[in-house]
């Protein structure tokens, strides 16, 4: 069994985690790697051939139609059923795809 040492004077087995300063500072450059924020996507063709807007057309807006689903809150934007890769989707907006049936 191969014992190596981390702190002097306190032996660790290979088993044990020992943090050495290169490991450590390996580990914090690949950190904004491995923990990546959320990007919100947005599909700019589908929403064009939808004629998307970010806002209401009169009384019709994503947040009645039944293909929005809706974010966190009521402002915060959603996704629509009908633009995939899309969760940018305005609860104000209107495409000519919407639909209350």
């Amino acid at each position: 069994m191969k014992v190596i040492r981390c702190v002097k004077h306190e032996p660790l087995d290979t088993g044990s985690i020992c943090m050495t300063r290169r490991k450590f500072l390996q580990v914090l450059i690949l950190m904004p790697v491995l923990v990546r924020p959320a990007i919100a996507k947005s599909n700019a063709s589908m929403r064009q051939q939808l004629q998307y807007q970010n806002t209401p057309e009169g009384a019709m807006s994503c947040r009645s139609c039944l293909e929005f689903l809706a974010g966190n809150s009521e402002q915060q934007a959603g996704r629509c059923k009908l633009i995939p890769d899309d969760d940018e989707i305005a609860p104000n907006g209107y495409c000519i795809k919407w639909n209350t049936m």
